[in-house]
């Protein structure tokens, strides 16, 4: 329906131009013979006109439809639609002449050219006119005022989106772009789109505040994440809403739409770009494997199986607890990878007989064990189950691929892990030394890979920040020392990934994840991209560390050293020795401990992770 509707619209608008050149037509013919003669025309000439008159608009009409000048968006009317006008207006004329001629009609030649110089004004002017109308409705139909806008970048992707927001009538409030920003000196002083050109990047707050500025939005779809967190860090120290066009690929698709422009991510304020894995070595050795992913439906383990899908597995296995997320991935792998031999299973890996079931069945060469208890402050209430599901369903389902020898084995592990002081981190560090154990004995090559926080994971700070900004704070902060490393889930996966390309077994795998962020900065910097001033608009509330929270997280022990792989951006840390004996013996009388859910297992876990430090109640 919605398509007819756009027909008939468009019906109805070509035959109001059609109406409207046939009276440009009569009228300049008309104004030409007056101005031919001074306006002092005698009757039979205009009687002579009359006899032409049909003819002439029909030529005009055939020779406008030829140039396409009813299947023009006059709303982005410019000079290149100014020249179809002229050479639409110039054949008609000359046809014009033509037919007078084989009329025997005596209208003055010098009348026909003045008639053409008038037709190009009327149509040209009737076509811009309807985009200056457009571009200057709201001044005048509007009561609400227009959001003053500053874009950053006056090269083409600032031309389009200037034109955009002023044509567009799909923005719920009116935009006005009042000045440009660009770091070429040899544009300063000139306008982009009748906007003016006033200066670099460090001269952005001070026009921010001489223009009234409400918001910026940063046209710069190639530049490097380094370059848009330095602008970034320049805008915040204003009051505006900052947002940004998503990537170059705007560019070769030759448009930039007002709906294509996106609010700020938190890869922008990190100040680095994504660290880049070979894919080819991924692919090398998943192509053609059965693949099995615990935790499938949670925020690593869905990546995952996105991931593993692009590099054409053999089978693709799919185990989570939790059926609604579990049943969302697979939903969407259906649609996305049709051909893909994938199963969802639901089991937990604390089920001996579950996992031992899944791996009779499929045989998985690779697995990537996500499958984990991660929420510091619900484990530290819940400690038992954190050694239940983290360590035991670690334990239980190592066991299985090296009692079913599958290739390799991956390990979800944490920073936390190091030196910790909540069970959650230290549950992980003893899941690390059961793959570090098993790897000597076995054919399976066991590995980990230590994350730091991933952005847009559940339960990550930056959607909780998001979320108590919306609702006007405060934004909550535990410390205001506090720090931590970040990464894109996009990041870890491929850290995962390369791990497995990587593993010989026995290997700790981390990210150099650059500096660690204080979290603190991260919620002013959060704030003044929403547009408020931070401890003014919103409060930024200091709450206390959580039990088991640290100040500070770390990558690595000293003891495990640092090795380089051939991607500079991933590190290996190698096995500490232990007692090998000693280490199953303790883990044995653990799992009695926590099935007990005795209220000592921290004391227990203790022993078995040295660095691990609690502060008893």
């Amino acid at each position: 329906m919605k398509h007819i509707s756009d027909n008939y619209k468009m019906n109805i608008r070509t035959l109001g131009l059609i109406v409207l050149d046939s009276c440009f037509v009569v009228a300049s013919a008309l104004l030409a013979l007056a101005l031919r003669f001074d306006f002092r025309v005698e009757s039979y000439y205009f009687q002579e006109l009359f006899r032409a008159i049909l003819p002439m608009i029909v030529l005009y009409l055939i020779c406008f439809q030829c140039a396409g000048l009813y299947r023009s968006l006059w709303r982005y009317a410019s000079g290149t639609e100014s020249v179809y006008i002229a050479i639409a207006v110039t054949v008609a004329t000359v046809m014009t002449f033509l037919v007078t001629r084989l009329l025997h009609t005596i209208i003055p030649r010098g009348s026909l050219l003045i008639q053409a110089i008038l037709m190009f004004l009327f149509t040209a002017a009737s076509r811009l006119s309807y985009r200056i109308f457009r571009r200057e409705r709201y001044r005048f139909f509007f009561r609400e005022k227009p959001s003053r806008v500053m874009i950053v970048g006056a090269g083409q992707a600032g031309n389009l989106l200037i034109n955009e927001l002023s044509l567009t009538d799909k923005l719920e409030k009116p935009k006005k772009v009042v000045c440009a920003i660009d770091d070429d000196v040899k544009k300063h002083g000139h306008r982009i789109v009748n906007v003016p050109i006033v200066g670099g990047r460090d001269v952005i707050p001070q026009m921010a505040e001489s223009y009234h500025i409400d918001e910026i939005y940063i046209t710069m779809p190639s530049a490097k994440a380094e370059t848009i967190s330095k602008i970034v860090e320049i805008c915040q120290h204003t009051k505006c809403v900052i947002k940004k066009i998503p990537g170059i690929y705007q560019m070769v698709e030759g448009s930039v739409l007002s709906n294509q422009l996106v609010d700020l991510d938190i890869n922008d304020l990190l100040g680095r770009d994504p660290i880049q894995t070979n894919m080819d070595e991924v692919m090398g050795y998943v192509q053609g494997k059965v693949i099995l992913v615990t935790g499938a439906g949670g925020s690593i383990g869905s990546e995952l199986c996105r991931q593993v899908a692009m590099k054409n597995p053999k089978k693709l296995i799919m185990v989570d607890i939790y059926e609604n997320s579990i049943f969302a991935v697979q939903m969407e792998l259906r649609e996305s990878f049709p051909d893909l031999d994938m199963i969802a299973l639901i089991g937990s890996v604390r089920d001996t007989q579950r996992m031992e079931n899944i791996f009779t069945t499929y045989h998985p060469q690779i697995i990537y064990h996500a499958a984990a208890h991660k929420h510091v402050p619900l484990m530290e209430d819940s400690p038992n189950e954190s050694i239940k599901n983290n360590v035991f369903g670690t334990y239980k389902t190592a066991m299985m691929a090296h009692i079913f020898e599958a290739e390799r084995f991956v390990l979800i592990s944490t920073d936390k892990a190091v030196n910790p002081t909540n069970i959650m981190g230290a549950s992980k560090r003893i899941c690390e030394m059961i793959v570090q154990s098993l790897s000597k004995e076995s054919k399976t090559r066991f590995v980990a890979v230590r994350f730091g926080n991933v952005l847009g994971s559940n339960g990550s700070v930056i959607p909780i920040f998001q979320k108590q900004i919306r609702e006007g704070g405060p934004v909550t902060v535990t410390h205001k020392e506090i720090t931590r490393f970040f990464m894109t889930i996009p990041e870890a996966v491929s850290l995962v990934l390369q791990a497995g390309a990587y593993a010989e077994g026995g290997e700790i795998f981390v990210l150099d994840m650059g500096e660690p962020v204080k979290i603190y900065d991260l919620a002013e910097k959060m704030i003044r991209l929403s547009g408020h001033v931070p401890n003014q608009d919103i409060p930024i509330e200091i709450v206390g560390l959580r039990p088991g929270e640290k100040l500070y997280e770390e990558i690595l022990m000293k003891e495990e050293g640092m090795k380089t792989t051939a991607n500079h951006k991933i590190h290996i840390g190698h096995p500490i020795q232990m007692e090998e004996e000693r280490f199953w013996e303790r883990l044995s009388e653990l799992k009695i401990l926590c099935e007990r859910n005795d209220g000592n297992i921290r004391d227990k876990v203790m022993e078995i992770v040295p660095t691990y430090h609690y502060q008893k109640k």
